[in-house]
């Protein structure tokens, strides 16, 4: 029989219980190897791009820089690298985000672990693999709306890479000077680009950007 070809993983995900978990899930899976953890969007990326794994098994919700964006940017940095979102939110709009942003599968996290091994064996064979649980998200959100995924959340295609940054610190509460010595930036650019991202949402104050970042999951309901 040939040998069965190991998978090999980046685990992100900002709950050190919950990646400690997927680890000993990870590593009871035969053909598994798990290259790092990362707590954060910029940590996940730089693993990505120095480890080039097979998958990268990707959670939502992460601070500064959330999952959604992260997977837009892994194609750049290692092609061959598949996102499977792994996330507690199973909502029409998360999914159809993530499916906007380029990922190949989706789980939610009481899947059970039979359900792992199967997504994670699809996407390394190169095929994408949704629940049935999503999929049957995905099939109801389009009978409701006559969308398809693709065409929900459109907004968030109106702004750049940096806007999305720019909005999820801000939802997050962070002030323009914290957000400038984050990103590198002016104090000055960065109240550029929220004028900007104000103008091309049609939003006029920092509250309706939160309550926008929260309906398109940029960030979480709960900011606690």
């Amino acid at each position: 029989m040939p040998e069965t070809k190991t998978i090999r993983v980046i685990l992100a995900d900002d709950h050190q219980l919950v990646r400690a978990g997927l680890r000993s899930l990870l590593q009871s899976i035969d053909n598994v190897q798990v290259l790092a953890e990362c707590s954060n969007g910029h940590e996940t990326l730089e693993r990505v791009e120095a480890l080039r794994p097979d998958v990268l098994l990707l959670d939502i919700t992460m601070p500064g820089l959330n999952g959604l964006e992260v997977a837009r940017r892994v194609p750049k940095l290692s092609p061959a690298t598949q996102v499977l979102v792994l996330s507690m939110h199973a909502g029409p709009e998360y999914v159809a985000q993530a499916l906007r942003a380029g990922v190949a599968g989706y789980l939610i996290k009481d899947s059970a672990v039979e359900e792992l091994r199967v997504a994670l064996d699809a996407l390394a064979a190169g095929r994408p693999y949704l629940s049935p649980a999503i999929s049957q998200t995905v099939l109801r959100g389009y009978l409701r709306t006559g969308k398809a995924p693709a065409d929900a959340g459109a907004e968030l295609g109106k702004l750049t890479a940096r806007q999305r940054e720019i909005l999820q610190l801000l939802a997050e509460g962070h002030g323009t000077r914290d957000i400038a010595e984050r990103l590198q930036l002016s104090a000055k650019t960065v109240e550029s680009h929220r004028s900007q991202l104000m103008d091309r949402l049609h939003i006029h104050d920092v509250p309706g950007l939160v309550r926008f970042a929260i309906r398109v999951g940029l960030v979480s309901a709960d900011l606690s």
